[in-house]
């Protein structure tokens, strides 16, 4: 008869009758033979312990002294089984804060959690060691994890055996005490001065209903953490931004925006005490995991401004002081813009609509990151985006929502590349095609064959220029007669910074100004020139701290 394998962290009395525990609960007239023949097959069969399985079987549960018992016996059966020393918490009682320390320095609650360990307790000696509880002290695995963790910081691991139901207890008590300390830290952190009417309305969608910032901040006062995160997101809004840091310093919490290719402060700094309640708040309306602070995560958060549905997408990473916190702010309305609101030149405006009127070839679109390539793409899509066009964009991730468009997202873990998703759309015929990106030889190839096939094909490059692009083809091995045979064009662009319309101040340019851009003093008498009224960070700060205005709209900034 073959034998049932036992489940880690159950000891050997589950294994069958004849033991002194089985034994002494007939004599104790707890159970009969028949019924504790029952109970020992379900224990086999399930991963419920004896005692839980009597206490149904019964109707009662059993007496404390002998849960004792079973107890006794049961780590007895497992430091037989591992031999390794066991660890019962009714004997030795383990410091609970100890353990909260442990787990948030040195073994994450992501290893604790999958291989069902905890670190108990830290030890001083010749070499330092660190005491791991463990329910399976035979995991390989979670012994080869430890070591890693433990390599870093000079200490050796010593392993105990403990039951599951010990370790269920702890890793529970870990997870409420976190959960209170967050709602502590929420309660408690005031944040003044938060006038909700100098934003727009910003609202939330919850399972596709649309929810304004009043409701949302119905009760500011109670959660003042949720009413500093939605009116970060609105002021961000509000100015146009395109990127939100989040950034925990030793002293304070800095905020920051990108506004036209430009980093500077968004918010004045908060205290430091804000750090993990900001934090918790913006991993939880991405869905992230907010106990997980020791691995980069990405999410999404989802508002309503202006009605009209926004995107951030987020990402986390741990650094010193903290998660730094980086939000891209995807709006649709900035697609929606035109090439003619994109491109002031009216000679690169007729040039690039005429290539994108072409109906097939390849287009190519360079700049550094955050340049507006993407923007510039999607803008280029809409003058294509009619019924009787069918368009399919490659992305990675999908930025963006456009109506009527095939949009589909990059997964390489199944295998869909840029370069599988191209080949894929060849069969689906495509009048346009868009590839977020290209950045190996394979993806380049199919895109060139796609345009030499009939196909308008538009993607990007990294490059910082647009004879560099031809350049960087050529070391992805594409043959240079392929890349002259499709190639529509190469746009290469930066982001131009616009002076603030209520601050700016009236100039005159010097002729080596005017020069520069190929103006004349004519030219020049003939229109109204303007330069951003710009003020140094210490600027800004010395006049909010006197009291001096400053333009509301740009915050002094000048753009």
């Amino acid at each position: 008869m073959a034998n049932t394998p036992m489940r880690p962290g159950r000891a050997l009395i589950r294994q069958g009758g004849g033991n002194p525990f089985a034994n002494q609960l007939v004599k104790a007239g707890i159970v009969d033979q028949d019924n504790l023949r029952k109970a020992l097959e379900l224990v086999r069969q399930t991963n419920q312990t004896l005692p839980e399985i009597l206490a149904n079987l019964t109707g009662r549960e059993l007496p404390p002294e002998l849960l004792r018992q079973y107890k006794r016996q049961q780590l007895f059966e497992l430091k037989v089984l591992y031999g390794v020393e066991c660890l019962d918490p009714e004997l030795n009682p383990i410091t609970f804060p100890q353990v909260k320390e442990l787990i948030d320095t040195l073994v994450p609650l992501d290893p604790c959690r999958r291989y069902q360990l905890l670190p108990i307790l830290r030890q001083d000696g010749n070499p330092p060691s660190l005491l791991v509880a463990m329910v399976n002290p035979d995991n390989l695995q979670a012994v080869d994890q430890l070591n890693r963790l433990l390599r870093d910081k000079g200490l050796k691991l010593r392993r105990r055996v403990i039951t599951q139901e010990d370790f269920q207890q702890l890793i529970n008590q870990y997870v409420d005490v976190k959960h209170q300390e967050q709602q502590k830290a929420q309660a408690e952190v005031q944040i003044q001065d938060i006038d909700l009417s100098d934003y727009a309305q910003l609202g939330e969608v919850d399972d596709e209903k649309e929810m304004d910032l009043a409701q949302a901040l119905a009760n500011a006062d109670e959660a003042p953490i949720i009413a500093l995160v939605n009116n970060i997101l609105a002021k961000a809004l509000s100015e146009g931004v395109s990127d939100i840091h989040i950034e925990p310093q030793e002293e304070f919490l800095r905020i920051r925006f990108r506004k036209d290719g430009v980093l500077r402060i968004g918010w004045e700094n908060l205290p430091k005490q804000v750090v993990p309640a900001v934090t918790s708040r913006f991993k939880i309306i991405a869905n992230l995991d907010i106990s997980e602070r020791r691995a980069p995560q990405d999410g999404r958060i989802r508002r309503i401004f202006q009605g009209r549905k926004v995107d951030f997408r987020v990402n986390t990473l741990p650094m010193r002081y903290g998660e730094k916190i980086v939000l891209r702010i995807l709006d649709n309305a900035s697609t929606q813009l035109g090439l003619d609101k994109l491109i002031t030149d009216p000679e690169t405006l007729t040039i690039v609509q005429d290539m994108v009127k072409r109906p097939f070839g390849l287009i190519l679109v360079t700049g550094p990151t955050g340049s507006g390539k993407t923007t510039t793409l999607y803008s280029a899509l809409a003058e294509r985006n009619d019924p009787g066009v069918n368009i399919s964009t490659a992305e990675d991730p999908i930025e963006y929502s456009l109506p009527g468009l095939t949009q589909v997202q990059v997964i390489r873990e199944k295998g869909m590349d840029f370069a599988a998703i191209l080949r894929a759309f060849l069969r689906q015929d495509p009048d346009v095609i868009l590839v977020g990106e290209t950045r190996d030889k394979e993806t380049a190839k199919t895109a060139i064959e796609a345009a030499l096939t009939g196909h308008l094909v538009l993607t990007t490059l990294h490059t910082n220029d647009a004879p560099s692009a031809v350049a960087r083809l050529g070391e992805m091995g594409v043959e240079t007669h392929m890349v002259s045979a499709s190639l529509i064009g190469v746009l290469a662009q930066r982001l131009m910074r616009r002076v603030c319309s209520e601050c700016r101040i009236a100039y005159v340019p010097s002729r080596e100004e005017l020069a520069r851009f190929g103006l004349s003093v004519s030219d020049s008498a003939a229109v109204t020139l303007y330069r951003a009224n710009s003020l140094s960070p210490d600027e800004i700060r010395q006049a909010k701290a006197s009291g001096q205005p400053i333009c509301p709209k740009c915050n002094g900034v000048g753009y």
